[in-house]
């Protein structure tokens, strides 16, 4: 099989490795589909904490199941499956050691993939590869700040800032769920690419860099309910100052940095709640799927590279000029 290592930081390799087999409780898949997280661009990088390399790159993929080994009741030779984000979580509270795809242990960039059959769950049928490629950690990670760390009800309004796959996965559950969204972006472009997901107001922060006022303005002075905060540094106190009293955060981005200082006074005094949120568990995966089954939801992709191009792939997230989730196509 032909797989992607990242050899060191920076450096990105394709090698030949033999077919792997199953033990044990394993499946065997044959990979269809794989998508780029901006957490690929810090591993790669060196900038995700101390990685062991070589490791081969991508949480997230999905594939088909060729073979199973000994003991594996759960899933089924021809299954059309992508992988857990965290293999060690499979339900109930997150464990304290995670073992993350393509960070902790070797992830999805390779043409054939043996996962534990407890790492994986089924695709819902009306999903591509390449779409369910891109639902393991952006979908499971937007599903668990909406719905599961907080509990988003009709009538709502949610801020959303930017238009990564995060955000947007975020944008098509909260309105899936008759909330009302506020997008941020910084330029106008991917703002106009976005209108037919159907976000209710869009704000050009290029245009309106006091957007803390707009947004206010939108909500009556009241202040959102909740807030997807992918940004960070930069925007976390932000968006504590447009928070309604006793309202949600779900802390998952650090785009603008990760060192954070924020009046605190203000968090006390109006009773916000901040999550952190660190993708989701199997079972919030399977529950997601479940929903984007019975709301015809289809992930927005931006570009399918083929995997010749997975070095290109790379360099276009590394860029940001695009809307969406990148995608890997095993076949093209």
């Amino acid at each position: 099989m032909d797989c992607y290592e990242i050899t060191a930081p920076g450096t990105l390799v394709r090698k030949s490795r033999p077919d792997p087999r199953p033990g044990p409780g394993e499946v065997v898949l044959r990979m269809a589909a794989a998508s780029l997280n901006y957490r690929d661009i810090m591993i790669k990088n060196g900038k995700y904490g101390n990685m062991r390399l070589p490791v081969i790159p991508l949480s997230d993929g999905a594939g088909q199941v060729v073979a199973t080994g000994e003991g594996v009741t759960r899933i089924l030779v021809g299954d059309r499956v992508a992988g857990i984000f965290n293999q060690a979580w499979t339900g109930g509270p997150p464990p304290i050691h995670a073992r993350a795809l393509g960070g902790d242990m070797d992830g999805m960039l390779a043409q054939t993939v043996v996962l534990p059959e407890t790492g994986v769950v089924r695709l819902p049928d009306s999903l591509s590869f390449e779409e369910g490629a891109t639902l393991p950690c952006a979908a499971v990670t937007a599903w668990n700040a909406l719905f599961v760390s907080s509990r988003l009800t009709p009538g709502e309004t949610v801020l959303i800032i930017g238009t990564g796959g995060v955000s947007l996965f975020a944008l098509q559950f909260a309105k899936m769920a008759g909330a009302r969204v506020i997008l941020l972006s910084r330029s106008l472009e991917k703002i106009e690419r976005v209108r037919s997901l159907g976000a209710d107001h869009a704000i050009d922060t290029t245009l309106h860099p006091q957007w803390e006022e707009e947004v206010l303005e939108l909500t009556g002075g009241r202040g959102v309910d909740h807030v997807v905060e992918v940004g960070g540094a930069q925007t976390l106190p932000r968006s504590l100052s447009i928070t309604r009293h006793q309202g949600h955060v779900a802390v998952i981005g650090v785009l603008s940095g990760g060192e954070v200082r924020f009046p605190v006074f203000a968090l006390l005094a109006r009773q916000i709640r901040l999550s952190g949120i660190y993708v989701g568990s199997r079972d919030h995966f399977e529950a997601m799927n479940v929903a984007i089954g019975e709301n015809a939801l289809h992930p927005h992709i931006s570009r399918i590279f083929p995997f010749g191009e997975v070095p290109q792939a790379f360099r276009t997230m590394e860029a940001g000029d695009f809307v969406g989730k990148l995608v890997i196509s095993f076949d093209r």
